[in-house]
């Protein structure tokens, strides 16, 4: 497309994007409410929400929440957040100090690690999935691809443990 034209578009959206002074509490608690509901009616019936690497709890899905409720509240004042790559403006949220060094480390970790397990999911199956076996050929298959040796049930522990340090983290962020 027309390079000027997509410039006057996010000049224009902006505001919009990265409001001045941030979001009305009303507009934060009306996000939060969103967030609870989308948890609520967006995981796949049966699927396990401690290992979906989408929509499980620490996954994808709360790491991409947390950094675009930063965006929302702070972007208008700190330029460094406005950028659509989810690692690169949390890495800016941890720099600036808007989030506690650990909790930028446990998002980060939790992101990139569902992000490796759901890419890995798919070169096992041969086919795009979302859930982490508890046990398997299919975990062993994704532990070997992720070059995690020994018992393929150790990685799934270290998955959830992973996870569950980036949705203690993503809730600090969110809820705190």
């Amino acid at each position: 497309g027309d390079a000027d034209l997509a410039g006057r578009f996010l000049t224009l959206i902006d505001p919009v994007r990265y409001p001045a002074g941030g979001l009305a509490r009303e507009q934060l608690v009306e996000i939060r409410r969103i967030k609870a509901r989308v948890e609520a009616e967006r995981l796949p019936h049966g699927a396990d929400p401690r290992t979906h690497t989408k929509l499980g709890r620490g996954g994808l899905v709360d790491v991409e929440w947390a950094v675009q409720l930063l965006q929302l509240q702070r972007a208008a004042d700190v330029p460094e957040l406005r950028t659509p790559r989810t690692l690169a403006a949390l890495s800016a949220a941890r720099e600036t100090g808007l989030v506690d060094p650990a909790d930028a480390t446990a998002l980060a970790a939790g992101w990139r690690l569902a992000a490796q397990v759901r890419n890995a999911l798919t070169l096992v199956r041969g086919r795009a999935v979302e859930e982490l076996p508890a046990h398997g050929p299919v975990l062993a298959g994704v532990a070997q691809l992720l070059g995690f040796p020994g018992d393929p049930g150790e990685f799934h522990d270290h998955y959830l443990k992973v996870v569950r340090r980036s949705r203690a983290a993503m809730e600090r962020v969110v809820y705190g």
